[in-house]
């Protein structure tokens, strides 16, 4: 049987991950489908948990293998995709499968479930505050810094292709107002 699909997409810096987190801390019945992805492993991330981190030969041996829904090369050599695998393994634990894929993936992904999923934009009101966000993070030199914005900004000008918007000003509201939108969904 085939489960529901939530879908979170964001600009880098705008909170997604940090709502997926909260979503799945207080929703049992939702397991996060891992990423894999080529780009290094940061400080505190676990191989597995955070990201399937794989080398491109790895990655692009999965994609010829057709072992991913959909992948994106995001930046040169650094790609992110999505298993087949792990949704499918979500699904065969009855549960519901949560994404937290860059805006372009998401997309994809809406196509492929259709109206198996839900969309979620997650945005910030401005691009100075992403900026100050990415900044605080400590995780870019400021050439990824700018170009992680260049791609935000492009990023925004797909939010009216999601089903919903959730802004990410106040942390507390935007995990209710996302709560709220995927626990109608799922009961529908």
């Amino acid at each position: 049987m085939l489960g529901k699909a939530i879908i979170f997409s964001a600009p880098s810096g705008a909170g997604k991950t940090t709502i997926v987190k909260r979503l799945l801390k207080e929703i049992p019945s939702f397991a996060f489908s891992t990423s894999a992805t080529t780009r290094p492993i940061r400080a505190g991330e676990l191989d597995g948990r955070d990201y399937h981190f794989l080398t491109v030969k790895q990655f692009l041996a999965k994609k010829e293998a057709q072992e991913l829904l959909e992948w994106e090369e995001v930046y040169e050599d650094t790609f992110y995709g999505t298993l087949k695998s792990e949704v499918e393994k979500i699904w065969s634990n009855n549960q519901q499968v949560i994404f937290d894929v860059d805006v372009k993936g998401g997309l994809k992904l809406k196509r492929i479930f259709q109206d198996r999923a839900v969309s979620i934009f997650v945005k910030v009101p401005t691009v100075e505050l992403l900026h100050e966000r990415l900044s605080k993070r400590n995780t870019e030199d400021q050439e990824s810094l700018k170009m992680r914005i260049r791609k935000a900004v492009l990023e925004m000008e797909e939010e009216p292709r999601f089903d919903f918007t959730v802004e990410n000003l106040d942390l507390e509201d935007a995990v209710a107002q996302a709560k709220e939108i995927v626990l109608h969904f799922i009961k529908n």
